[in-house]
């Protein structure tokens, strides 16, 4: 079965925009644990808009599942992450004030500098993950930092998917057969939802965990949490 990690980035910025501690991150974190997801994934931005330092350390201590930590590597973030020591880094080339995360990284022009980054996130005993767009050459020089796993950023995928989906997904099924050529472990994240997951994860080979926040905190407004982590599920098992 392919694993489920919630984002849980909007329940942050939910909370932030009135102050106090409601709703609450960790108990929200721990009850999408309860309610069967395999992992709980933030994204810690320099300006804390939503996830904070301090979540982070409280969210580790609190949760049993994988916890996922992802981000731009700068020097505050790797030191963050060591501290913290969750089961999975996920490095993102996003710009300080980024919207939200828009590309994969450029794994031949970057090579040398995650080499350096995932080897630190190595010794500390980090698995590392490094997000990349559905390019069977950044895949394949991906491979050659050192990483474990690489993530499909899937915008391109859910965006066309409603045009047609055999065609959404060819880019994504040639970046994931070449992933599983060089041994490299597969992530993908990004847009994916109630409506798109299932193909998706039907479809592409190797498959081990997808991360999901926005959709799945939006449709919780109307489904309830629980029921949304488990209709995320849902899609997910017969995989």
């Amino acid at each position: 079965m392919v694993r489920l990690s919630v984002n849980i980035n909007k329940i942050a910025t939910l909370r932030n925009a009135r102050g106090g501690n409601v709703p609450d991150v960790v108990k929200a974190a721990f009850d999408c644990e309860r309610f069967g997801a395999q992992g709980i994934t933030v994204h810690p931005r320099p300006d804390e808009r939503h996830i904070r330092i301090s979540d982070v350390f409280d969210l580790k201590k609190a949760i049993s599942v994988e916890f996922n930590i992802e981000g731009n590597p700068t020097r505050e973030f790797i030191e963050l992450v060591k501290k913290a020591g969750p089961a999975q880094v996920t490095l993102v080339p996003d710009d300080p004030g980024q919207l939200t995360s828009d590309h994969g990284w450029d794994t031949i022009k970057h090579k040398e500098k995650l080499i350096g980054i995932i080897a630190e996130f190595h010794e500390a005993g980090i698995r590392t993950s490094i997000f990349v767009d559905p390019d069977v050459n950044m895949v394949k020089h991906a491979s050659e930092t050192g990483t474990d796993r690489i993530e499909l950023y899937t915008e391109n995928y859910a965006r066309n998917f409603v045009k047609d989906r055999e065609l959404a997904i060819q880019p994504f099924l040639l970046a994931a057969k070449t992933a599983n050529s060089i041994g490299l472990g597969l992530n993908a994240g990004h847009d994916l939802n109630l409506d798109n997951l299932r193909y998706f994860a039907e479809n592409i080979p190797g498959l081990q965990e997808v991360s999901i926040g926005h959709a799945l905190i939006c449709d919780a407004l109307y489904f309830g949490l629980e029921n949304a982590v488990q209709l995320y599920l849902r899609q997910l098992k017969s995989v």
